[in-house]
């Protein structure tokens, strides 16, 4: 009889198991979000320094998204390269700087004091970098006309690597 109360126990343990975690998203099984080579980018909007709301991942145009804050000493290094870039480039390729969870202010302060006319994208919460699983800034996505993310690089990047790559595509 024991067993017999045991074994109830236990199938119910399961069925009750099996029905919570169905039911709570942190035993789910997560879907990769990240934006990998070779995979369709997600489209995403954010707000842009002027305000008004900008939407990534329509097909049509070469795309370079590059992950950056102000307090980033690689991210710095590289901007004066990525501002090039993005100028000599504005016809053909669109050109984003996401900046991650920090105030407009402070990044219009920035922008303004270095000369910097690119677009800037606001990440305010961090959840643009999250769903590109953005593990170290900055990085740089190139995203070919078709919305496939043709690269991917963590640390900073030349204008020359830039053209290198979108060559190549």
């Amino acid at each position: 009889m024991l067993v017999i109360l045991l074994g109830i126990i236990l199938v119910a343990a399961g069925v009750w198991y099996v029905g919570f975690s169905a039911t709570n998203p942190k035993l789910q099984p997560t879907a990769d979000l990240g934006a990998r080579v070779g995979k369709k980018i997600p489209t995403f909007t954010l707000d842009s320094l002027q305000g008004t709301q900008v939407t990534i991942g329509q097909p049509g145009k070469i795309t370079v998204i590059n992950f950056w804050a102000t307090w980033c000493p690689p991210c710095l290094e590289e901007m004066p390269e990525l501002e090039e870039f993005a100028k000599k480039n504005k016809q053909k390729i669109d050109f984003y700087a996401v900046n991650l969870q920090e105030s407009n202010g402070k990044v219009s302060d920035f922008m303004n004091k270095h000369k910097y006319t690119m677009p800037v994208l606001l990440d305010k919460d961090g959840a643009v970098a999250k769903q590109f699983q953005i593990a170290a800034i900055p990085t740089t996505i190139i995203v070919d006309k078709n919305g496939l993310i043709k690269h991917r690089q963590s640390g900073a990047m030349t204008m020359n690597e830039l053209e290198g790559i979108i060559n190549s595509l």
